[in-house]
């Protein structure tokens, strides 16, 4: 477990320690961050290309992200719908009318056709000599690094995340809600209840999540564990134009840990700048959560 936990906190700490004030570096330090991410996801096709009978694996691949992506997102929309019930808060104009919605999909095709390229460069390479697992863990730990960097630099001063209490109570209800949905997939599926917990603990960080998983319970699941989280993102994209003016809290949440990043824009131009402080704070937290309870979770089993 404190292996597994320095591996992703260290990088991510360091990260956080470095502060850079140069808009030049910070774009830079941004595209850096996107490149790698398809890195480890084309690392992680390769490592699914290297699982015996991979054609055999792939209806538990779908089965078991589409339950957990059913059972998780349902619990999330219902704590956050109660959240709205009891605290309403968004004012004012919302934002400029959504144009990129379709090129957003786009971007989400890619990342599932960057794992199917790394499955078919997988096919020709023997897994005897090309360590795909220790170069997913370096591959991680540089993006960590990246990610702590741009955390510290978001903009958003330590103060104002404690002092925002909409965005720590988003927060709050999507982790507990997510966790019920998990415990609830697991049963489904007759799998631990630690393996439903972890699944539950990606929060929308399909990266993270598959890496992670794979690691500690097989490609398979990893994988499945990147469909459930790169879903959840591309039903946040569809959902969040539609619901953000009745039920803020709702669509501001259900993106979970990327609505400080990709839902971002998103959310930005659905329901103003009144948002983006929220948005910001929530996906904060739960970005830091993701790696703590997943490799929590895990180390239980």
């Amino acid at each position: 477990m404190y292996s597994g936990l320095l591996l992703v906190l260290l990088p991510l700490m360091l990260g956080y320690c470095v502060p850079c004030r140069s808009t030049t570096i910070l774009r830079l330090l941004n595209l850096a961050v996107a490149r790698m991410v398809y890195l480890i996801l084309f690392l992680m096709g390769i490592s699914l290309a290297f699982v015996d009978n991979l054609v055999s694996h792939l209806g538990t691949i779908f089965s078991v992200s589409l339950v957990f992506l059913a059972c998780i997102s349902a619990a999330n929309l219902v704590g956050l719908w109660c959240l709205d019930r009891r605290h309403n808060r968004l004012t004012g104009e919302p934002g400029a009318p959504l144009q990129s919605k379709w090129r957003l999909l786009l971007d989400s095709v890619w990342l599932c056709l960057v794992i199917l390229g790394g499955v078919a460069i997988g096919q020709v390479l023997d897994p005897s000599w090309f360590a795909v697992d220790t170069l997913s863990e370096w591959a991680l730990m540089l993006l960590l690094l990246l990610i702590g960097v741009q955390l510290r630099n978001s903009g958003m001063p330590l103060r104002q995340i404690l002092l925002n209490p909409w965005g720590l109570s988003i927060a709050a209800v999507v982790l507990v809600s997510s966790w019920v949905g998990g415990i609830a997939g697991a049963v489904i599926l007759d799998m631990p209840l630690q393996h439903g917990l972890a699944f539950s603990a990606g929060y929308g960080w399909y990266s993270l999540s598959g890496i992670l998983i794979s690691d500690q319970l097989g490609p398979v699941l990893g994988s499945a564990a990147f469909i459930n989280d790169l879903a959840r993102e591309l039903f946040a994209i569809m959902l969040i134009p539609t619901l953000m003016r009745r039920f803020p809290s709702v669509a501001i949440g259900y993106g979970a840990a990327t609505a400080m990043d990709f839902t971002l824009p998103v959310l930005q131009r659905s329901g103003g700048v009144a948002v983006v402080p929220v948005a910001i704070v929530s996906g904060f937290i739960l970005s830091l959560a993701a790696p703590v309870f997943m490799l929590g979770f895990l180390s239980l089993g």
